[in-house]
């Protein structure tokens, strides 16, 4: 089962090579990442550039997105925003898919109270919208990147939770597990060297998957002013644009051009998340084949 776990870890480079929707959402993602990285360096303008004579202007030469209602250059502004919102949705994905992952194993592994009450607060966390719980929260604790960081990882693992624990519940009735406890091995030790190993390739598909979630759910608080507005991001962008009427006076330039980031950043994602799954899970796997 060991050596069935690393050549998960070994066959990664082989998976990406034969899945077209992988290799295009990796190709997606990684444009995002050096966008983020290089926008200091390929901008052309700064984030606090302003054109007075230049306020809320259409696409031109001089401003290619066109400007704000500041006269700041919004290509601008939307490269800045990527470096923010991709590492908020990055940070947030892997805090929830930690939480979801150790919840998962405590809750597949132990029977009885502990499994009755993780089950129990899973299936509220699954049953009650996120971004409403999200909302509350946000709206009680400091608006910070942190806060935020903190709120999305919180009330977005409990998907990863089941996913972990439904495979939990297989792993640990193998006949090399059940040796294992028969012959006085620790539940520690059987979690760290049979469980752990069975569940991280999922987890990591999983973290890709919960990446979108956590970036349009950071940009939904920032737009409904629950998050922090002073932070560049494409959901301030988008906050600004409502602030100042260009959403309801159709001046597109403001809010299409960061609506489209989002998505696209989320559609690259996904399809990275859900081949690498396709690939982990024989079960989804076959049913693709049928398709």
């Amino acid at each position: 089962m060991r050596k069935a776990n690393n050549s998960y870890y070994k066959s990664i480079a082989y998976i990406i090579k034969g899945n077209s929707d992988m290799k295009a959402g990796l190709a997606i993602t990684a444009l995002f990442v050096i966008l983020a990285l290089t926008a200091p360096y390929i901008a052309p303008y700064g984030v606090y550039d302003t054109d007075t004579s230049s306020i809320l202007k259409p696409p031109s030469i001089k401003h290619l997105l066109g400007t704000d209602e500041m006269g700041r250059d919004l290509l601008s502004l939307n490269l800045y925003a990527l470096k923010s919102t991709l590492l908020v949705g990055l940070l947030s994905a892997i805090l929830a898919s930690i939480i979801g992952l150790l919840m998962g194993i405590i809750s597949g592994y132990y029977n009885g109270l502990i499994d009755w009450v993780i089950s129990r607060v899973v299936d509220f966390l699954i049953a009650i919208p996120a971004i409403v719980l999200m909302i509350v929260m946000g709206s009680i604790f400091a608006s910070g990147i942190l806060s935020v960081i903190l709120i999305i990882a919180l009330l977005s693992w409990a998907p990863i939770a089941r996913v972990i624990r439904s495979i939990v519940l297989s792993v640990k009735e193998l006949p090399f597990v059940q040796a294992a406890k028969a012959l006085g091995a620790s539940d520690l030790r059987i979690i760290r060297k049979h469980i752990f190993p069975s569940v991280i390739p999922m987890t990591l598909a999983l973290t890709i998957l919960s990446i979108p979630n956590a970036i349009f759910s950071y940009a939904a608080l920032v737009f409904m002013g629950v998050g922090s507005v002073e932070e560049l991001n494409l959901g301030t962008i988008l906050y600004y644009a409502y602030v100042s009427g260009s959403l309801a006076s159709g001046k597109w330039w403001y809010f299409i051009p960061p609506g489209f980031l989002l998505v696209m950043l989320s559609l690259a994602l996904m399809m990275t998340g859900r081949a690498l799954e396709r690939e982990l899970n024989p079960r989804l796997k076959g049913e693709q084949h049928e398709l």
